[in-house]
């Protein structure tokens, strides 16, 4: 049995973090669905933006699109929602066997809306009704300014993925945010059952303390941070309040581990793969680390709940003066600027691709 349908089998979801049209048209998205065990898939303006420069598969959309007069922001959007509802109807059967916990796909509203809720709250409406999918998360930062738009869009029945979390602080604000939008759900008679993952990003943490940490602690900081969230993740399961959305029918929120991909070439190219193995919860990679799993024929052990190897490597990097609050802060303020530079860089794409295509026809 592949490593893949192993992890599947122990009870986490292998999701695909990326998408270009040309996985769509290939069948190769349909391949992973079938032979390696994808249940899902996540995008962001990085992914589309490499989609985009490195395909000509979009060229005939863009030509046919801009001739209607329609803006850069707006092609973008018309042309990862063909991508994602394609690959929401792929992912559909699943969603449907596992009633609503799997089989998702994700789409990010602007990243230039972080810092506003009102608007972020009418992107998420305007996008989920646009997609038409029971099975399109829209995703949404976890920043202090996107808490409100995310308890606002569940209590409107949008599906979240809450992305750009870091640390446990973050993650429980994030679950309590769609935990108060299912509470009002049900204060209004509606049904609470409002799917949502809080995406957390492991492989950045590394990233951050490369060369500022002894050798033997190079790639362990986004376990460690990873072993005290997936606590935080259980104990919130068991919470009695959550416990009583449950018995009302809610459903849990998932923890997703975003940034799975191993940064360091001196690291396997599985190391986030095999740490971050537990039940009930997503783990997304990209196709290279999605093939490797499959090729390497060994998966890891399930993740423990009770911290105490987290701790004690967090102890090793306190010893050292590494301040994970901090970190954790400066991490998610990077990322978001990250996101943002992704987004102006992918609309620069749409634009130059436009008058490429103009000037040759």
């Amino acid at each position: 049995m592949k490593p893949t349908q192993l992890l599947h089998q122990l009870g986490q979801s292998l999701w695909l973090d990326n998408i270009t049209r040309d996985l769509l048209n290939s069948g190769t998205l349909k391949r992973y669905i079938d032979e390696l065990s994808v249940t899902g898939l996540t995008s962001n303006p990085t992914i589309f933006d490499h989609a985009l420069k490195n395909s000509s598969a979009y060229d005939a959309a863009i030509r046919e699109e801009r001739a209607k007069g329609k803006t850069d922001e707006a092609l973008f959007f018309d042309l990862a929602l063909d991508d994602l509802m394609r690959a929401a109807d792929l992912f559909r059967p699943i969603h449907d066997r596992t009633n609503g916990v799997d089989g998702w796909v994700s789409l990010e509203v602007s990243p230039l809306l972080a810092h506003n809720t009102a608007s972020t709250i009418a992107a998420a409406k305007e996008l989920s009704t646009r997609a038409g999918r029971p099975n399109l998360f829209i995703k949404i930062p976890g920043a202090k300014e996107g808490l409100p738009a995310i308890e606002e869009a569940i209590f409107a029945g949008v599906p979240v993925n809450v992305t750009l979390l870091f640390s446990p602080d973050q993650y429980v604000a994030a679950a309590e945010a769609y935990l108060r939008g299912i509470e009002r759900r049900i204060a209004a008679g509606l049904n609470p059952r409002v799917g949502s993952v809080a995406s957390m990003f492991i492989s950045r943490w590394d990233v951050a303390v490369a060369g500022k940490v002894p050798e033997t602690l190079n790639n362990q900081l986004g376990i460690a941070i990873a072993g005290r969230i997936y606590k935080a993740y259980v104990e919130v399961l068991c919470n009695p309040r959550w416990q009583r959305a449950y018995n009302s029918g809610a459903r849990p929120q998932r923890l997703l581990w975003a940034s799975a991909g191993a940064k360091d070439p001196k690291a396997s190219d599985i190391l986030y793969i095999k740490a971050l193995a537990a039940p009930f919860t997503v783990n997304t990679m990209p196709d290279e680390t999605l093939k490797a799993l499959a090729d390497h024929g060994e998966s890891g052990s399930i993740m423990a709940v009770d911290g105490v190897y987290c701790e004690m490597a967090l102890a090793r990097f306190a010893q050292v003066g590494i301040d994970v609050d901090a970190l954790a802060a400066q991490l998610r303020d990077e990322g978001a600027k990250s996101f943002v530079k992704s987004w102006t860089e992918l609309i620069a794409v749409i634009a130059s691709k436009s008058a490429a295509l103009k000037k040759a026809a």
